[in-house]
């Protein structure tokens, strides 16, 4: 039953006035007001007033910003530092406060450190389930450092205590030291002091307490036990809880990560940084902000609490496991180390990357990464959140979105078309007005009359569907998903907990499913099943928009803060991981609707760390112009930095209308993203790709096109990032971690190790684009061939047709280089290997092949070649994890007529003539074929006849 009569009509003017009123932003911009900047945010106020007070204390005590920790108030409680097994257990309280804090140091495998800290007798329980939602096992099976590798020591160091905890690895020769008065943390890798905590004496834990008089005031402050945001109250139940902490980077400049901003790459300076400064810190709170700024530290859809520092000698990161708002504020400045202080050499200056994070409540929960590599860092993040998943292949090729097809002759329509002009694609997006009034797992009888058929037209060719579901359901009687979770009472609950709470979304009155309780996580997980969302298939996949979550009439376009969820935790707690725990549900529906189980897809807005294990994301609602096409770059680079790998941005901008040129360089720039797809605002032109007519049409079709023809290598990188963590898209640091003068360079980037990027971003399409090649090597033009030695910075001369791509001297290649309409028409087509000679003679690449689909690539299922060429032969062995199984030589058989149709070796100089190819004892001569920019640097083996699966050589001669 439906709502009828007179609440019915108030209803639908109420949600026909939010709609309206959000329609008509589009073109004005984020309307600031909707959203908070620090100063408006009590609990920052509060930090932000101690630590201006430490500074004072330090001034006046002679103190320099650099040692200011002489200021802070928290000492370690006498004899209450012991080493437990492999943890350092100290008591540290404020000298005011006479409050103790339970501080526990643990020591993990990679040397990896982890700092805990909250009341040693809380009088409220913390909430403490992040760890259990984000870390691998949900934290229970970390590996620790073994007992005997630790060893304490205490000393007196200018008549302060010092406690070491040394240690040693393969990669490190480090020790942990713990100041008593003050507490401060130093974290000394091979004899430098790295990650410093508290050495800015800004450490400000506010301890759980009762509540007071009338005022509620806390130190002077306001907003301890309510505060208020225009017409919005939180009420603060549990009071003031939140903490802070400095945690400086010594010897490094440029520190990255903690998305999701629409920022520079190398993260700015927030205070006292000059004009490029930001006047707000960076603020990770997940948000609907409807046309988001650019160059700004505002919250958006995506928060990752993972920050990298990078210099020429060392990368090095930290991971601040926290759901809860959080800001952080960034200085720099060139200050003397600790070192003389701990008696570690000179005084001599070093630049230092100082960071404040401040989280409003829940426990403190810190992570130190050594590296000392950006691989190592990596392993050593992996450990903690694990890696991203092999996807579904398919995920991997060309996405074709808007808001909205209008219906199913629509969605037929823009199929034939692709087809029509040769455009390969994998999959079709169905938005909103797909469903019935708003009811997700629906359909709109009326436009989508067969579902299932349109579906299955679309599989003929290897096509799928995916379709959003939002996580706000229509308050409905009659609606099948509203009555069950209402009657199971799995919806959020209110700020008393007696009732559902209620706001207004796209269907208009809403409630929303409490993901954190199992069953109402599960239940919804089930409604994803085939015999659950009527007109569904297996070639189904789903969009999870809205997830942050967006709430319309909300504080923030958002929930209340003081509304409760299971357990009775508060709102608040766990903000940042309301959208992953939707994400986490809806890909486990996918993934057991099938028996045997099939890797799902699914694609989120919002996302917190460890998001990456259940799908894709985007940078959310961008615009149509150039100025959101640069800024793609660096989001996109900032997600894979903290380990979000398969993340995109809506290609010809969501909001406008792009020209063709515009449109033609996003297509270019977007088959670089690791999430391919084109998408735009319901108010927006038609812009599928034949729309512009030419030659923009063939300039598109070229770059899809460039996107199938290296799906192998877009699929190895994935495979690598599975075992490694290692991003898919790569700051041009990341491959060349002592080329000082890229640390910063965030208009080109590498994909994987092999293929670097300089994208044409400019309005004037034939713009010189400078270009700036790295080291000692050989650089290939990916499509002429033409090479470069490096270091080279020169410019370019472009137009539109031409894009700026660069093969790695000393890289193999694979591609499928048949033009077919979808990834999965050419699973079987043969593999063509580009081998890009270095200046030693010298390369090496690798090839991973499985279904795409399944999950018997964990049985063995699978094909992994490691590619080698050296001394004028290439070789193709298995990997070391290639064993024998019955899932391994059952894909074996499948794959048995899959081979190597071409090697083009590129770089040569001195011309061959023929080709020895020795396969399984068998020896057979191939005569070579020259072409390429100069007439010897390119040579072609025609029909090698390999096949992927076995071993092989080729010898040139």
């Amino acid at each position: 039953m439906r709502l009828k009569g007179p609440n019915a009509r108030l209803v639908s003017l109420l949600y026909v006035a939010v709609t309206v009123s959000l329609l008509a932003q589009v073109g004005l911009g984020v309307k600031q007001e909707d959203f908070k900047t620090s100063e408006q945010v009590a609990f920052y106020r509060r930090h932000r007033a101690f630590a201006d007070g430490v500074a004072k204390e330090s001034r006046l005590l002679g103190k320099s910003a650099s040692t200011q920790q002489a200021a802070s108030p928290y000492s370690v409680l006498q004899d209450s530092v012991y080493l437990d097994g492999h943890t350092l257990v100290s008591s540290i309280q404020h000298g005011a406060d006479k409050v103790p804090l339970k501080l526990s140091v643990s020591f993990l495998d990679k040397g990896i450190v982890r700092i805990r800290g909250q009341e040693a007798h809380p009088l409220l329980p913390r909430f403490d389930d992040t760890q259990k939602l984000v870390l691998r096992d949900g934290g229970a099976n970390l590996k620790y450092a073994s007992a005997d590798s630790l060893q304490l020591t205490s000393e007196t160091v200018n008549g302060e205590t010092v406690h070491i905890v040394s240690f040693k690895d393969a990669n490190h020769t480090a020790s942990l030291r713990m100041t008593e008065r003050p507490w401060t943390v130093e974290y000394v890798l091979n004899d430098k002091p790295s990650i410093l905590l508290n050495s800015k004496g800004l450490f400000h834990f506010e301890h759980l307490r009762e509540k007071p008089g009338a005022d509620g005031e806390v130190d002077g402050a306001d907003g301890a036990w309510e505060e208020t945001f225009r017409s919005w109250t939180d009420t603060k139940p549990r009071g003031p809880e939140s903490f802070g902490l400095d945690i400086s980077f010594s010897g490094y400049e440029h520190v990255y990560g903690i998305p999701e901003h629409a920022s520079s790459l190398s993260l700015k300076s927030t205070r006292g940084g000059g004009k490029e400064a930001y006047s707000q810190p960076y603020r990770l709170y997940n948000l609907d902000v409807f046309e988001h700024d650019l160059d700004s530290p505002m919250a958006l859809y995506g928060s990752i609490p993972f920050m990298a520092a990078h210099n020429a000698e060392s990368t090095v990161g930290v991971f601040w496991l926290n759901a809860a708002e959080t800001w952080v504020d960034i200085t720099r400045e060139k200050s003397s180390t600790l070192g003389n202080l701990f008696r570690l050499g000179t005084s001599s200056k070093e630049p230092t990357v100082s960071t404040h994070w401040i989280s409003e409540s829940g426990v403190m929960d810190i992570f130190l990464l050594p590296g000392p590599s950006a691989a190592d860092m990596y392993r050593q993040y992996a450990d903690l959140v694990e890696q991203t998943p092999l996807p579904r292949e398919f995920a991997l090729g060309y996405h074709q979105c808007r808001w909205n097809y209008l219906d199913q002759e629509d969605v037929l329509t823009v199929d034939d078309k692709l087809q029509e002009h040769a455009i390969p694609y994998d999959v079709i997006w169905l938005d909103i007005e797909h469903t019935d009034g708003k009811r997700y797992f629906t359909w709109d009888s009326g436009k989508f009359p067969d579902p299932v058929a349109m579906q299955q037209k679309l599989a003929y060719n290897g096509h799928q569907l995916v379709t959003v579901v939002d996580p706000h359901i229509k308050r409905d009687t009659g609606y099948r998903i509203w009555k069950e979770a209402n009657d199971k009472g799995y919806f959020v609950k209110n700020k008393e907990g007696s009732d559902n709470f209620q706001g207004w979304c796209w269907p208009g009155d809403s409630n929303w499913v409490d993901y954190l309780n199992p069953e109402a996580a599960s239940w919804i997980s089930r409604q994803f099943h085939l015999d659950k969302y009527n007109g569904s298939t297996p070639n189904l996949f789903v969009w999870n928009d809205m997830n942050e979550p967006s709430v319309f009439n909300g504080p923030e376009i958002s929930m209340d803060k003081d509304i409760k969820h299971h357990g009775g935790w508060e709102h608040r707690d766990l903000h940042n991981i309301f959208g992953m725990l939707y994400h986490k549900a809806t890909a486990d529906g996918l993934r057991t609707r099938e028996s045997p189980n099939k890797r799902p897809f699914v694609l989120s807005r919002a996302y917190f760390a460890g998001s990456q294990r259940y799908g894709a994301v985007w940078t959310g609602d961008n615009a149509a112009n150039w100025e959101h096409l640069r800024a793609s770059i660096p989001m996109v680079l900032s997600n894979n930095v903290a380990g979000m790998h398969f993340a995109g941005a809506d290609v010809g901008g969501f909001f406008g209308n792009p020209t063709p040129e515009l449109m033609t360089r996003w297509y270019q720039l977007g088959i670089w993203y690791p999430f391919f797809r084109a998408h735009a605002h319901i108010d927006t032109k038609r812009r599928e790709p034949w729309v512009f007519g030419e030659p923009y049409l063939s300039h598109i079709r070229s770059a899809i096109r460039e996107r199938y023809r290296l799906l192998p290598y877009w699929y190895t990188l994935f495979r690598e990032a599975s075992l490694t963590g290692m991003p898919l898209v790569r700051p041009v640091w990341m491959e060349f971690p002592q080329e000082t003068s890229m640390f910063s360079e965030d208009s080109s980037f590498m994909v994987g190790s092999a293929i670097m990027v300089i994208p044409a971003t400019d309005a004037d399409t034939s713009m010189p684009i400078d270009v700036r090649l790295p080291t000692q090597e050989n650089w290939y033009d990916i499509r002429s061939h033409a090479a470069y030695i490096g270091p080279l910075k020169r410019q370019f001369a472009t137009d539109l047709a031409t894009t700026l791509v660069f093969a790695r001297g000393g890289s193999i290649i694979p591609t499928r280089e048949r033009h077919r309409g979808s990834s999965e028409l050419m699973r079987r087509d043969p593999i063509t290997l580009y081998v890009y000679v270095s200046q030693t003679g010298t390369a090496t690449g690798r090839l991973y092949l499985d279904d795409g689909e399944t999950y018997n690539y964990q049985n063995g299922a699978f094909i992994e070649r490691e590619l080698s060429f050296e001394n004028a032969k290439l070789t193709s062995r298995p990997s070391v994890r290639t064993a024998s199984s019955p899932a391994q030589l059952e894909f074996l058989k499948a794959m048995s007529k899959v081979r190597v149709e071409r090697i083009v070796i590129v770089g040569m100089r001195n011309p061959l003539a023929k080709a020895v190819v020795v396969e399984n004892g068998q020896t057979r001569t191939i005569e070579l074929s020259y072409a390429g920019h100069k007439l010897d640097s390119e040579c072609t083996i025609r029909d090698p006849a390999v096949l992927v699966g076995n071993d092989w050589e080729v010898t040139l001669s």
